[in-house]
């Protein structure tokens, strides 16, 4: 998720916005909002078993405290973008830490299964508020080139140690009880208010939204996750799950009608009729599919199946996450000396190795050893995320940069949501040793299959 977010919208000012007395105001608010919203996609998974036991949850559940808060970040992405053009990216990124926060907060009392829920997807429209606008507000306050693209790399840096910390951080705090985890974003989200204060106001312009496409993409989003998690418990012929089915394709219709007819789409169709640009989103889609599902399942083995704690798990995780913070420089090094698409597939190849060697693991495989097994896959992250995105913002206009990122970036935290719902659908059905295999070997063809497809995009070059 750390580097994914360097696609988040950023729209061009006009005007640009006020240089604040100290800009270094905009980066540490940018930086603080990046980071809980960072931690947030990664820290809960390790307290899942403990959630399951003190909310009575079934794997169902689970998932849904996973996607909930996923699902609400990816619909409102590019709506975020649209809003901060609007009302202004400091406003907006307010409006978004206050949400967040206390949708955190309200995380942490959670009675009950529902409401945790209800909670995480209300964090997560405030995640998306926050994601594109902290990246705005480091574009208006340093108007030097030079100066800002130091700037970006703090900003990405930090939220890629957020990545990267999440499971060890969550294992810590859930040692001690899992709602901590949710109630550590108040202080945080505390100390990103008293340093926007400090932060001029950013620029506004008059721009219409999409009601219609950004309205239909949720009823898709969410009927089609309800499907998938629902129908692992109902069954995938049940009325309510067919039903659920169906509205998502209603819904994907409408959105589809939106942007081909709509005055103002908030996804232009004529971004996709590159090949390239068709192969950076899929290769997005697919890697988050297997990293997000990995973090997910590998989670909840750890405890269940070896018995380890929750500080345990998060040791386990430290080397595969440290990792996706590390290479991302040395991916960009690679990319610029071998070329995009050849690290892309690279990474592609290295990831479905991963995926393949955790399959095939036997069972009295020393825990030491699978986590170990886990690192190719946050290396095949690190070398794939980079170039994907170099390739899309190459691909498509200078104007349509923006845009194009952010559809990028929707595209990954779909992946990451669905690949969540898909595995744990797999191992409701088929028990859960068993659907691990398949959902790991099924993803590592995927994987495979985008790999070859890059021959479609060196066609139009690297």
């Amino acid at each position: 998720m750390s580097v994914a977010s360097l696609s988040a919208p950023i729209r061009d000012r006009r005007a640009a916005a006020p240089t604040p007395m100290n800009p270094r105001f905009a980066l540490w608010a940018a930086m603080l909002g990046f980071f809980v919203v960072a931690l947030d996609a990664q820290v809960v998974n390790v307290a899942l078993p403990d959630i399951r036991t003190d909310l009575s949850a079934n794997l169902s559940g689970l998932q849904w405290v996973v996607t909930g808060y996923t699902l609400m970040f990816t619909a409102l992405l590019l709506f975020a973008g649209t809003l901060a053009d609007r009302i202004g990216a400091r406003r907006t990124y307010g409006i978004g830490m206050g949400v967040f926060v206390v949708a955190s907060g309200l995380c942490g009392l959670a009675p009950s299964l529902g409401v945790l829920v209800a909670a995480r997807m209300l964090q997560g429209v405030g995640a998306a508020l926050v994601t594109p606008t902290s990246l705005a507000l480091i574009r208006s306050a340093y108007l030097d080139s030079t100066d800002r693209a130091k700037a970006i790399a703090l900003w990405a840096m930090g939220g890629a140690v957020a990545a990267a910390a999440g499971p060890l951080l969550g294992g810590a705090l859930t040692q001690v009880g899992w709602r901590l985890i949710f109630f550590l974003n108040v202080p945080a989200g505390a100390a990103a208010f008293a340093v926007l204060a400090r932060v001029r106001r950013s620029d506004r312009r008059a721009v219409p939204f999409d009601w219609t496409g950004q309205f239909s993409a949720i009823v898709a989003l969410a009927a089609l996750t309800f499907a998938v998690i629902e129908g692992g418990a109902s069954g995938y012929g049940s009325p309510i799950i067919l039903a659920a089915f169906g509205l998502a394709i209603a819904g994907a219709a409408v959105f589809l009608t939106a942007q081909v007819r709509g005055r103002h789409p908030i996804v232009p169709l004529s971004l996709l009729r590159s090949r390239r640009v068709g192969f950076a989103l899929t290769a997005g889609f697919v890697g988050m599919v297997g990293f997000y599902g990995v973090v997910f399942l590998q989670s909840l083995y750890f405890q269940t199946e070896r018995g380890q704690s929750p500080w345990q798990t998060g040791l386990l995780f430290l080397p595969m996450t440290a990792l996706v913070a590390i290479l991302n420089p040395v991916a960009v090094r690679t990319a610029v000396r071998f070329g995009r698409l050849p690290t892309i597939v690279g990474g592609l190849v290295t990831l479905a190795a991963g995926l393949t060697a955790l399959a095939a693991a036997p069972v009295d495989t020393p825990t030491a050893l699978v986590a170990a097994m886990m690192i190719p896959v946050g290396v095949g992250g690190s070398f794939t995320v980079p170039p994907i995105i170099a390739l899309l913002i190459d691909s498509v206009p200078a104007p349509q940069a923006g845009t194009a990122s952010g559809v990028l970036n929707t595209a990954r935290q779909l992946g990451g949501a669905l690949g969540v719902a898909v595995f744990g659908a797999i191992v409701g059905q088929a028990g859960f040793l068993p659907g691990l295999r398949i959902s790991l070997l099924a993803t590592a063809v995927l994987v495979l299959a985008t790999a070859a497809a890059a021959r479609l995009a060196r066609s139009h070059g690297q």
